[in-house]
């Protein structure tokens, strides 16, 4: 017999995604950033604040996202003068990222932004069990593995 949905965790899990999608969105609105737009300019800004000048490819690897979707959006934060890409010289078909000034202005802000979304949307719970749950979830590869008894 099936699950009634509201029985199925990936079914909860989905329409709780969406709702803190919806927040997320409307909370970068005012900062003229979709969440994407927001996500790769948070990594790449915490990339450069390590001393890291990465690659798309490195980029995309630390987002989660796809190569080509990664490039697309970067070519819109470098319009919006947020970004700049420049060729690698070890590798001319490499693109090395730096935040300009103005991106490192707005990172941290957004960042702000998404953690005033999160700390709401996750209030019911203690911040660590959150993280450790969707650590688990995110990264199941990352988890203990039982050893012989």
């Amino acid at each position: 017999m099936a699950l009634h949905p509201s029985e199925s965790p990936g079914f909860l899990l989905w329409h709780a995604t969406l709702r803190w999608q919806r927040s997320v969105a409307a909370a970068l609105a005012p900062l003229d950033l979709t969440h994407v737009q927001f996500v790769l300019l948070a990594c790449s800004w915490w990339l450069n604040e390590q001393g890291e000048q990465p690659s798309q490819v490195r980029l995309a690897a630390q987002a989660g996202t796809d190569i080509k979707m990664t490039s697309q959006v970067l070519k819109t934060l470098e319009e919006k003068g947020l970004v700049e890409r420049e060729v690698d010289p070890a590798d001319t078909r490499a693109r090395l990222l730096r935040v300009t000034r103005r991106g490192t202005r707005l990172a941290p802000r957004a960042i702000a932004v998404v953690e005033r979304v999160d700390a709401e949307f996750f209030s019911g719970l203690p911040p660590a069990d959150a993280v450790d749950l969707l650590g688990r979830l995110a990264h199941p590869q990352l988890q203990e593995k039982p050893g012989p008894s």
